[in-house]
């Protein structure tokens, strides 16, 4: 099973820290952002991710190289990252993985490598990583499920209180769904223009017109953030670094 990351946003919200490196080389309790999510991946037993990039892109490509990771990697350019959101990202690496299992993740989420483990080992072929909360602001990709447990909806809009949680940015496509999933994307991106949604819209349609059957996998207490500002990177270097829970035994970084 490939990974596919999605490392091609600009970061406007943690200005001036990315005005000459992308959000995902920079540092967390010690190591990059984008290392530690390909070091879980090794880990895990996945050794090939397509990373679709964007902004400062042959920085990312050289840093990733001289990481030296067991993992093969391919990057996917987007040259319109600047005008374009994640699901025209994600439609990029459809070569790669159409109609094969993968998994589909942000390359700003800082988490535990078992919250990797858990989607990658899950019995079900379709599923997400979900953070249980009662507590969901605007920002929050909500979660709904029905009475079978099923995810139902999964958008920012979705009412907070009748979320079960928070989707973290962790997907898992069946190679069926995969093949849906990219059918749905070309549908909307390119037939639609819908150059600046996410690619949970697609995602959402194949729920609503098909029954796609989507599972959530409880992340309990591991952690998980992503990285949107300032603040958050700072919480998040103070936790990891108090909780020293990350080393890496596949490589030593460096940021070019």
């Amino acid at each position: 099973m490939k990974a596919v990351i999605l490392a091609a946003g600009a970061a406007t919200r943690l200005r001036p820290l990315t005005d000459s490196i992308p959000k995902c080389l920079l540092e967390v309790g010690g190591a990059p952002i984008l290392f530690r999510s390909l070091e879980h991946l090794c880990a895990v037993g996945l050794d090939e991710a397509v990373i679709v990039t964007g902004y400062r892109a042959p920085q990312l490509v050289a840093a990733v190289a001289a990481w030296r990771l067991p993992v093969a990697v391919t990057a996917v350019h987007n040259d319109a990252f600047d005008r374009t959101n994640n699901g025209y990202s994600t439609l990029l690496a459809r070569p790669h993985v159409d109609g094969r299992p993968f998994l589909l993740m942000d390359a700003d989420i800082v988490c535990d490598r078992e919250v990797v483990a858990a989607v990658v080992t899950s019995a079900r072929a379709d599923c997400l990583a979900l953070r249980p909360s009662t507590t969901l602001g605007a920002e929050e990709m909500k979660v709904v499920v029905d009475a079978r447990g099923r995810v139902r909806r999964c958008a920012k809009e979705a009412d907070p209180r009748a979320a079960a949680g928070e989707s973290i940015g962790i997907n898992r496509f069946s190679a069926a769904a995969s093949a849906r999933f990219f059918a749905a994307l070309e549908e909307r991106v390119v037939g639609r223009g819908l150059v600046n949604e996410y690619n949970d819209a697609a995602v959402q349609q194949m729920i609503d017109d098909d029954g796609y059957e989507l599972w959530p996998v409880d992340i309990g207490a591991w952690y998980a953030t992503e990285i949107d500002t300032a603040d958050d990177l700072r919480a998040t270097d103070l936790e990891l670094r108090r909780r020293r829970s990350f080393t890496s035994a596949c490589a030593t970084f460096t940021v070019l």
